[in-house]
């Protein structure tokens, strides 16, 4: 891929793009050296989207007052009453989302302004359930997937929150936030996250054989049902075909195929066969102009939006299909 290619210059575009999006071209689609992606990068805290969100944060570190819902939320309330056929309208602007996206954005973890805002959080937020401190996590493995990976990435030990993931892992490999409730089944939901949480602390804090082990058996998990199979029938589910932006907690394949190719660069192992079918939808879902489209954002209270809408090209999910298929083709 090179500058001239339409997509490309698209993604890159000084005007309609964010520096998020273009630093992640630069690293990932283009191989710039790190010296050059690095000065866009450090753009994410002072300009577009991550310079936003900072700016909304709570003089006590958090924002919106929470750690995973709004203080002002109820719901019980208008704002949160279901579609016909969907879930709630969860907000999506308490601290843990926010962190979520702060992430995906690449804001440099090491700034003063960035570490200033961890050490505030650990400080004054505590979770909804029953008051515990913020980075000890709370009952859910979902949202304590969530937490892992945002607390390593922005430099606080999780380690005793990895061990507490390890030790819920079901018999088949994966994890279920109704676990508590008594599932014994694992979920695509839950497990991307806390896979996504054990990457993390692999690739930063090195990780432990335990935690290696676990990562590994999570795969599997998914890898058996070719990321978006019921393993009982074999047929697809449905929702998990969406092309999703921003995630949220909710899983897809792409989410899934991103964090495959996020594993296999940061312990060189090749691609797994079984990607294959998912990895052809995704190439089937191309645009003819290149570009991939956005299938759905999770409704509910958001800060603002981070994509041009649902049927539009999405240059996130076009961004991470390129890289996934980079990654694919130049290892098989």
């Amino acid at each position: 891929m090179s500058e001239s290619n339409p997509v490309i210059s698209w993604l890159l575009d000084p005007e309609d793009s964010d520096p998020s999006i273009r630093w992640q071209v630069m690293r990932d689609l283009l191989d710039r050296p790190e010296s050059e992606w690095l000065v866009e990068r450090s753009r994410v805290e002072t300009e577009g989207w991550g310079a936003r969100f900072l700016a909304l944060e709570d003089d006590d570190g958090q924002w919106a007052g929470g750690a995973y819902n709004p203080l002002d939320f109820d719901w019980d309330g208008p704002e949160a009453k279901r579609d016909p056929d969907g879930p709630p309208k969860q907000p999506w602007t308490a601290t843990t989302h926010t962190l979520s996206q702060l992430r995906e954005l690449g804001l440099d973890p090491s700034s003063d302004r960035v570490r200033r805002s961890i050490e505030l959080i650990g400080n004054n937020s505590r979770w909804e359930y029953d008051n515990l401190p913020y980075w000890g996590g709370e009952v859910e493995p979902c949202v304590n997937g969530i937490t892992v990976a945002n607390g390593t990435y922005f430099g606080v030990d999780m380690t005793a929150l990895v061990e507490r993931l390890i030790s819920e892992r079901l018999e088949d490999g994966g994890w279920n936030c109704e676990a508590e409730n008594g599932s014994v089944r694992s979920s695509f939901d839950t497990t991307i996250n806390v896979l996504e949480g054990l990457l993390e602390y692999e690739r930063v804090a090195g990780g432990t054989p335990e935690s290696s082990s676990a990562r590994r058996s999570g795969e599997e998990y998914l890898l058996e049902r070719s990321l978006h199979k019921r393993l009982s029938t074999g047929e697809p589910i449905e929702r998990f075909l969406y092309l999703i932006h921003p995630y949220r907690w909710y899983y897809s394949v792409v989410r899934a195929l991103d964090y495959f190719r996020a594993a296999g660069t940061t312990t060189g192992t090749a691609p797994d066969a079984r990607l294959e079918e998912a990895v052809g939808y995704v190439r089937g879902r191309q645009l003819d102009d290149g570009k991939w489209p956005l299938d759905w954002n999770p409704g509910g209270r958001t800060w603002f939006d981070v994509d041009d809408g649902e049927d539009g090209p999405s240059r996130w999910i076009t961004l991470k299909s390129l890289r996934v298929l980079k990654w694919i083709d130049g290892s098989l």
